[in-house]
C-alpha cells in the first residue's frame, strides 16, 4: 500500500518591507470587507502607492460606496495577494490590514490612472481605493532544507 506523504515544506514569515515589496511583484489580489454584516471578498487590480495599497473597484462593488460612507477615517478592510505555485504549494502570501477610503481628488486620480491603469480612465466606472497599511504580514512557503527563496 501506498501512501502520499506532503512534501516536507518550511513556513518563514516576512518583515514588512519584504511584505510589501513582493505585494508590488502582482497586479491581482482580494479585498476583504465588511457587507450587510457579513464579510465579503472581491478580486480587484492594486498598485502600492507611497507606502499605500490602491485598489480599483468598479462602482458595482460595495467596496467603493462603503468607503465613502464611512466619512474622514475610512472602514477597515484586509487585503490579501499571493503566488502560490498549485503544483509544489510553494510561494508567497501577503496581507495588509488597514484603512480603507475612496480617492476622491481628481488629480489623484488622474495621476493613478496614467500610472497604473491607463485602460480605466477609458472604460469609466472604475473608483480607487487607498488603504492605508495598519498591519502587514507575510509569509513564505519553501521546500524545507533548501534556502528560502521568494517570487522576483
Amino acid at each position: 500500500m501506498t501512501h502520499y506523504q506532503e512534501p516536507s515544506h518550511r513556513r518563514v514569515d516576512l518583515d514588512q518591507d519584504e511584505a510589501l515589496r513582493l505585494l508590488g511583484s502582482v497586479s491581482l489580489g482580494r479585498v476583504v470587507f465588511t457587507r450587510q454584516a457579513l464579510p465579503a471578498v472581491r478580486p480587484v487590480r492594486h498598485v502600492l502607492d507611497n507606502g499605500d495599497v490602491v485598489v480599483l473597484a468598479h462602482d458595482a462593488a460595495a467596496l467603493a460606496p462603503q468607503a465613502l460612507r464611512s466619512g474622514d477615517e475610512g472602514v477597515i478592510v484586509a487585503y490579501e495577494a499571493d503566488a502560490i505555485d498549485p503544483d509544489t504549494h510553494l510561494g508567497w502570501s501577503v496581507v495588509v490590514t488597514g484603512y480603507a477610503q475612496l480617492v476622491s481628488d481628481p488629480a489623484e486620480l488622474g495621476r493613478l490612472y496614467e500610472l497604473s491603469w491607463p485602460e480605466a480612465a477609458v472604460e469609466g466606472g472604475e473608483q480607487a481605493v487607498r488603504i492605508h497599511p495598519e498591519l502587514v504580514t507575510g509569509v513564505l512557503v519553501t521546500e524545507s532544507g533548501g534556502a528560502a527563496r521568494a517570487a522576483r
